[in-house]
């Protein structure tokens, strides 16, 4: 067996048909499957410990989020491979031998993606991982598919297997060897941005992420966090700050971290024109938590700069210009646009 996939599960409906749709499509002796339920022994899984007995169930003693939930499920695996699926997808046929065909084929891939479809719209990409992920010199991801809040159909133009910068927790195949050397996803982050942040430090120790969309999955966005809460507009900007205070060269901080925040005031400004008034003092709640947390930053900041080889960074995957002047300057609206399309 090459293969544990690990599921997080909150109290969602959909975990009965992601089971399903895992049995359905994949071989049973090919993968072990672990659900590690967040939310207290709920009506969904008790259902699915019923309808798929063959699956093992984790309990976290405490509510750790999708972050500690999916680091639970690695620290069970003992398969040289291992699948963080989220309890909102559905596989489909001959989606698993692509992204292991990927590994065999480059042993300095650590992680890769299938294709994420839409469940609601199957045409469409789906907004939280597209086919794979990209970042800008200012720090702000988008998506092969995705560019911030417009949502390209899928047409087959982003049919290549190409390196990315990161790759969605939705559905992020895992060599653990890699895992093992850079240490799991970092659990301060509760959820978002932890998966990014993962892929970021395995760059930094030299390993490559890559999309492989002749695998494909669907996923239903939104289901454990809707997009307009505050708490997931907080999120959202206080990680990405976290993750670049992380991750990047201090130089590089000294003029990045003023244009980030003269930006982030924009954001609750926008928001508050935009109507949006949940989301309007996120931004600057995110920043209110950073200055809060110097140490926190520091521990964080050492572990992911010791990763670092000769001094580089990443450079697959990552636009050179501003994705934000692009969107709203020159219009443009497709990943393409700013990442043309290379084998």
């Amino acid at each position: 067996m090459r293969l544990t996939v690990i599921i997080p599960h909150y109290r969602s409906q959909t975990l009965d048909a992601c089971l399903s749709s895992l049995e359905q499509h994949t071989a049973s002796d090919g993968i072990h499957v672990i659900v590690v339920d967040d939310g207290n022994e709920g009506e969904a899984l008790q259902e699915a410990r019923t309808k798929h007995p063959s699956a093992e169930v984790l309990h976290n003693t405490q509510r750790l989020g999708f972050t500690g939930s999916c680091n639970a499920g690695l620290a069970a695996t003992s398969t040289p491979f291992a699948l963080l699926l989220n309890d909102d997808t559905e596989v489909t046929e001959g989606w698993l031998p692509p992204l292991l065909a990927a590994m065999d084929a480059d042993p300095t891939v650590a992680v890769c993606q299938p294709k994420l479809r839409s469940a609601s719209r199957p045409t469409f990409f789906d907004y939280s991982g597209g086919a794979g992920g990209y970042i800008d010199s200012l720090g702000f991801t988008f998506c092969r598919g995705r560019l911030f809040d417009v949502v390209e159909e899928d047409e087959g133009q982003y049919d290549e297997q190409v390196p990315l910068f990161w790759v969605c927790g939705s559905a992020m195949l895992l060599r653990m060897e890699a895992v093992h050397q850079v240490g799991p996803l970092d659990l301060d982050y509760f959820m978002h941005f932890e998966e990014i942040d993962l892929c970021w430090r395995l760059r930094l120790a030299g390993w490559r992420a890559l999309a492989v969309p002749k695998s494909t999955i669907y996923h239903h966005a939104a289901q454990s966090l809707p997009p307009d809460t505050f708490l997931k507009v907080y999120l959202n900007h206080r990680n990405n700050l976290v993750a670049l205070l992380k991750n990047l060269p201090f130089p590089r901080l000294l003029w990045l971290v003023p244009v980030r925040a003269a930006l982030d005031v924009l954001a609750s400004i926008s928001y508050v024109t935009g109507g949006r008034w949940r989301s309007t003092v996120a931004p600057l709640a995110g920043w209110l938590w950073i200055l809060t947390h110097p140490v926190n930053l520091w521990r964080r900041r050492r572990q992911s700069q010791r990763l670092v080889q000769a001094g580089s960074q990443p450079t697959e995957g990552v636009f050179g210009g501003s994705a934000l002047w692009h969107f709203y300057a020159r219009r443009r609206r497709a990943a393409s646009d700013l990442m043309p399309e290379r084998p």
